[in-house]
């Protein structure tokens, strides 16, 4: 039996184990199972992989940067964006990092991209910003991060934003958990009222479907997009690996 599973802290709402059960199931997938391993620490990481059946993890917050020094080697991709979502046990033993994020947010923003959409704001600086960032240069869009607290002169943060900055940036991405289920209330704190139907807002959450920071984009009749369609491509994507030779 294969075993896969999902590393991350506190996923029991996690859409991966169910997505993989489901996909086992209706595409009769009979020697694979998928599981949650929730953990505390990353410390306890290489103790999972202690079971010769565990062919393969995806990696959610907090340890998509944290993970990679017990991993053997990255892939091209992975070691260029610093962050891993993926791990791939090949057939020599070794634990390859690989990041497949930035694979599915480029599939789902690119249908919605005009030619004036040429900057873009990144809500949080963790390890999923990371690989988003590299997909905005690789589609020549430029971008600046914010984060709540500055660390040099030029970084942006929530409280220096304004009319002028919203209005260039016409591409804002939330990877914050903030209004992830059950905190529903909780958004990004940006200024709302200067947004446009120009706008694409898009938040890496996907429970609830629609976080107040996308129903607030809606309310400009901006065009809002939820992180569901990105995850299942990035899950295919990590499938395929899984299954290369």
């Amino acid at each position: 039996m294969r075993k896969f599973g999902l590393i991350g802290k506190n996923i029991s709402y996690s859409f991966s184990q169910n997505y993989f059960t489901d996909k086992f199931s209706s595409e009769n997938i009979l020697d694979a199972t998928y599981e949650n391993f929730d953990i505390d620490n990353i410390d306890t990481i290489l103790n999972i992989f202690e079971n010769p059946e565990i062919v393969g993890c995806n990696v959610t917050i907090p340890y998509k940067e944290t993970i990679i020094p017990y991993l053997d080697k990255l892939d091209k991709k992975a070691k260029n964006i610093g962050a891993v979502n993926t791990i791939k046990r090949h057939k020599n033993g070794k634990l390859i990092g690989y990041n497949t994020d930035c694979y599915g947010f480029k599939k789902t923003l690119k249908p919605h991209l005009k030619p004036f959409h040429k900057q873009a704001l990144i809500l949080g600086t963790g390890g999923a910003s990371k690989a988003i960032a590299f997909t905005l240069k690789e589609l020549g869009i430029t971008y600046k991060f914010v984060s709540r607290t500055s660390k040099n002169p030029t970084q942006l943060t929530y409280n220096n934003l304004g009319e002028s900055t919203i209005s260039e940036h016409l591409i804002i991405i939330n990877c914050t958990p903030l209004g992830t289920f059950p905190n529903v209330a909780d958004a990004p704190n940006i200024p709302y009222q200067f947004l446009t139907k120009d706008h694409i807002l898009y938040d890496l959450i996907y429970n609830p479907e629609e976080t107040r920071f996308l129903k607030q984009g809606q309310l400009k009749n901006a065009v809002t997009i939820n992180g569901l369609q990105m995850l299942k491509f990035q899950a295919e994507k990590a499938w395929r690996i899984w299954n290369a030779n």
